[in-house]
């Protein structure tokens, strides 16, 4: 018979998978009725915990690290980090946790604080906000036996994981504008670099390719997810006269429709603007912004309790979890009649 694993437990019980967490370590933030509940599922099915992993709870430091990698270079400017943080400060407050973060301004400062910070045991687990392919950081701290969850897909295999559903929202959104009738659709991309710029890029491509439309090169320029890549992607798209553009984030966005009224350009009735994210700034931009809304602060909760679920049960098999997204249309993808 195969060994139960937390997940079933969690699934038999009706509950989540850090409650569960939480009632066989005997976690004092746990309802009665729901404690009872979780305690007949372990009883009815024999479960047994892991226990090389509950044998480290004793050693625990009740902190959890959240690691801005050297990669991130406007944590402060972009709308999307607070609202994860938000998240990830949540889910530490109510799993009793105490988040700590650690912003890596270099690839210097990280190989020199990582010893520090994680061979010490000053933390628990490691919350990534950000990878790039072939990030240094994780095959430090699988090598290290250090748990850890990384927030978008990485390229290790073992790596568990929290996403965002970033090739089926980019192929929905681009889609939409096929529909819309607009012909010469350009794409801002992120950093190819990452996997949520590659997923995202892939959706723009598969949109067309499967109602025939082919790929044209002069409508494709690599972004950056920060205002003035979107900004200086929309102007090197311009003499390409697009008639509406995929921006792979709500922020290169900005930067784009930025460009397009310093160069005359209206959205939509010239290019209609879509981007990615649903960020706050998306519904009050002039005009409202088409984009494709991701659970950003319940990705951040997401992190904290499945990282408290490898701590307790262990890294194995890697936590692999796809956030859905929402397509949400507003003004500037409306084509006028």
């Amino acid at each position: 018979m195969n060994r139960l694993t937390l997940e079933e437990i969690a699934r038999l019980s009706g509950v989540s998978r850090s409650t569960v967490s939480r009632v066989i370590n005997d976690h004092p933030n746990v309802k009665p009725i729901v404690r009872e509940r979780v305690q007949q599922v372990v009883q009815e099915t024999g479960y047994q915990p892991n226990q090389a992993a509950r044998t480290l709870a004793g050693r625990r430091s009740g902190f959890l690290g959240l690691f801005i990698p050297s990669s991130v270079k406007v944590i402060f400017d972009d709308p999307y980090f607070p609202r994860l943080i938000q998240g990830i400060s949540k889910a530490c407050n109510d799993n009793d946790y105490t988040m700590v973060l650690f912003v890596l301004h270099s690839p210097e400062e990280e190989e020199r604080l990582y010893p520090k910070l994680v061979r010490t045991q000053l933390v628990d687990g490691v919350v990534i906000a950000h990878t790039q392919v072939g990030d240094r950081l994780i095959p430090k701290l699988v090598a290290d036996n250090i748990p850890f969850v990384v927030i978008g897909q990485p390229d290790v295999d073992t790596a568990s994981y929290v996403d965002t559903d970033n090739l089926v929202g980019s192929y929905a959104v681009v889609a939409h504008l096929v529909r819309r009738g607009y012909k010469r659709i350009a794409t801002i991309t992120g950093p190819m670099t990452t996997v949520s710029g590659q997923n995202r890029r892939q959706g723009y491509n598969k949109a067309l390719h499967d109602r025939g439309i082919s790929i044209d090169d002069s409508l494709v320029v690599e972004g950056d997810y920060t205002e003035e890549g979107g900004y200086s992607g929309m102007l090197t798209l311009l003499p390409a006269n697009p008639d509406a553009v995929f921006v792979a984030s709500d922020t290169m966005a900005l930067g784009a429709m930025r460009a397009l009224r310093g160069a005359d350009k209206r959205v939509p009735a010239d290019i209609a603007i879509v981007g990615f994210d649903d960020l706050p700034s998306a519904a009050i931009t002039e005009p409202p912004l088409t984009t494709v809304r991701q659970p950003i602060q319940r990705a951040g909760i997401q992190a904290v309790e499945t990282l408290i679920d490898i701590i307790e049960n262990g890294p194995l098999p890697p936590r692999r979890i796809i956030m859905p997204t929402e397509f949400v249309i507003r003004e500037t993808s409306e084509r006028a009649s």
